[in-house]
């Protein structure tokens, strides 16, 4: 029994990572109905912003958490105005391609910068842990359980409670018309693409204290919570983290229960089994029409 909390506990902490990757690629797709396959990269990129001002440059956890945040929503800021708003209108492929290729490009750039080899964050949880009788939890884990519900909760407020979330959410609903009833509506996506970058940092620097940060965490990682998207439902901001929970728990669960191998297979064959039951996903609307 003790085990199955462990793996649950540490498969939730996971996911939680895996659902705000996840966040990322569901509020750029929401804004502008553009697939960002530079997600996950956008998560490594911020999580070796953040070794640079911690681990390099020593500064205070918080404040090089802080930093990196605000420095890759301005960097998503940039990568929207360069790589996406250029081509907006073409068919989805190009752009599809562009993303594609941005992630390319920053795996390449961070390899030259930084190299490849693996790098770590220390925190302040990275030596805790919480006995509970026999149940020992690591703090680092905790923490990022603890940091999702409340990044989850400030994003709720903000796109339910501000003027700018409001603006945010009928673009997503009508861009023509909530330009027709005079939202800036390029200024609102280039938002959308900060908030998605600074939520993968989140994520970036949310993963460090759990596994090392490299120049291809981000593909391996975006890979999985792409995933995680389609099975919460494409377009639904709570499908997302929940999505991401279910692939961590499950993947987590599958590693240490199943045969070697069954870990990186049993996500993929649970998201095939929702999408033949519910190809909606799990919280997405249906849509097909009679015929």
């Amino acid at each position: 029994m003790l085990d199955f909390v462990q793996q649950l506990v540490s498969g939730i902490a996971l996911g939680c990572v895996y659902g705000l990757i996840a966040l990322g690629f569901v509020l750029v797709y929401k804004a502008t109905e553009v697939v960002n396959f530079a997600q996950g990269d956008l998560m490594m990129l911020g999580g070796f912003f953040a070794f640079t001002f911690i681990g390099m440059l020593g500064l205070n956890y918080w404040l090089g958490f802080a930093g990196a945040v605000i420095a890759m929503a301005a960097f998503g800021m940039l990568a929207e105005r360069v790589v996406v708003r250029p081509i907006l209108g073409y068919p989805q492929f190009s752009i599809i391609m562009a993303t594609i290729g941005l992630g390319y490009f920053l795996r390449s750039v961070v390899g030259m910068i930084w190299g490849t080899d693996d790098f770590k964050i220390d925190t302040p949880f990275s030596d805790g842990v919480l006995r509970i009788g026999s149940l020992v939890l690591a703090y680092d884990k905790l923490s990022v359980i603890a940091a999702t519900v409340i990044l989850c909760a400030l994003l709720y407020l903000f796109f339910n409670r501000t003027t700018l979330g409001t603006a945010m959410r009928a673009s997503s609903e009508n861009m023509l018309a909530a330009y027709y009833m005079g939202i800036p509506v390029k200024r609102v996506v280039s938002i959308v693409w900060a908030i998605s970058a600074a939520v993968a940092t989140a994520a970036g620097v949310l993963l460090a204290p759990i596994t090392f940060i490299h120049s291809n965490v981000g593909l391996v990682l975006g890979l999985k919570a792409f995933p995680a998207a389609v099975l919460g439902g494409f377009g639904s901001i709570p499908g997302a983290v929940v999505g991401g929970v279910l692939i961590g728990v499950i993947e987590s669960m599958a590693g240490f229960y199943l045969p070697q191998g069954w870990k990186d297979v049993a996500p993929y064959i649970v998201l095939l089994v929702v999408l033949l039951l519910k190809p909606e996903g799990l919280f997405g609307i249906h849509t097909r029409k009679k015929v």
